[in-house]
Formats: structure tokens, C-alpha cells, sequence
């Protein structure tokens, strides 16, 4: 069922590119896909039904989620070019982790701390609080918060990897 849920919110993504911005449609789409990422994992816990598979199915729905609403708002945010700078040097530091954890331990690992729930979910509301929020200081609050938890991430995955090296040799 959990798998199902995520399915979904893949499958919501996709349709969010083809949905005018801002539309009441757009919405809807915005908040369910946002509502399948809170309860797919709540779901696979409640029923036993938690599985590598479903870990790796989420974080793909994660990120083409992600990818499809940057997609979107992006060209009608207007952000300054240093936010934008920001978020490509975030990015930059997130794949570097990626890379990290899997050349290493040569699988890819998700680190789901704290911070990057936060950064996730204040992301999620970016859009859901444009009028009623300044976007750029939003923006700042966003990309200091998103940086921090990228550092913390990289720290994880390399003393996970460390800590691996020492116990295994």
C-alpha cells in the first residue's frame, strides 16, 4: 500500500508539469503529492510493510517531486542571482554526498536528519505562502537551513563511512 501511495506521488509530479502555475488544479496536485510524502512511510510502518525498495521508490518520488516543482516556480520566482548561485552550490554539495556515499559504500544513502526534513518541508511551503511571505527573505531562511543540513549530510555519510573502514579492517 505504502509502495502505492508513492506511486502516486510520482505519478502527481508528472502532472504538475502540465498543470498551469498557481492554478487552483496546480494546487490540489502540489498539496496531494506533499500529503503522499507524509503518510507513505507513516502506511509502511502501521502495516510492515517498510522494504529497501520502498526507501529507494520514496526518495526517486522525493526528487522528481522536487525537480518538477523547481522546474516550475524557478522562471516566476525572480529570485536574486546569488540565491540561485545558493541553490546550485547546495545541490553541488547534496551530489557530492551521493557520489560519496556511493563510491564508497557503493549503494545510494539517503540521510534523512532532522534538518533536511525541516528544509524539506519549508521548501514545500514556499509556494503554498508566496503571498504571504516575502520571497526572498524566504529564500535566504530556505538556503541557510538547506546548506547547513547539506554539511551535516556530508558529515554523516563520511563518518558512516569512516566508522564502516574501521570496523571492517
Amino acid at each position: 500500500m505504502a509502495n502505492i501511495i508513492t506511486l502516486c506521488r510520482m505519478i502527481g509530479s508528472v502532472i504538475l508539469l502540465f498543470l498551469p502555475i498557481f492554478s487552483q488544479w496546480f494546487y490540489g496536485m502540489y498539496i496531494l503529492c506533499g500529503f503522499t510524502d507524509m503518510v507513505d512511510g507513516i502506511v509502511a510502518r502501521k502495516t510492515n510493510t517498510v522494504s529497501e525498495f520502498g526507501a529507494k521508490l520514496d526518495s526517486g518520488a522525493d526528487i522528481l517531486f522536487a525537480a518538477v516543482a523547481i522546474f516550475k516556480l524557478l522562471p516566476v520566482l525572480e529570485l536574486p542571482k546569488g540565491i540561485l548561485i545558493w541553490v546550485c552550490l547546495i545541490a553541488v554539495i547534496k551530489i557530492i554526498n551521493v557520489i560519496s556515499g556511493f563510491v564508497t559504500r557503493h549503494k545510494f544513502i539517503a540521510v534523512h536528519s532532522v534538518l533536511n526534513k525541516v528544509t524539506g518541508m519549508l521548501l514545500f511551503l514556499l509556494p503554498l505562502s508566496l503571498t504571504l511571505v516575502n520571497t526572498r527573505c524566504s529564500a535566504y531562511i530556505i538556503c541557510t537551513i538547506a546548506m547547513i543540513a547539506a554539511i551535516q549530510e556530508g558529515y554523516i555519510v563520511r563518518t558512516q563511512i569512516a566508522s564502516k573502514r574501521k570496523c571492517n579492517g
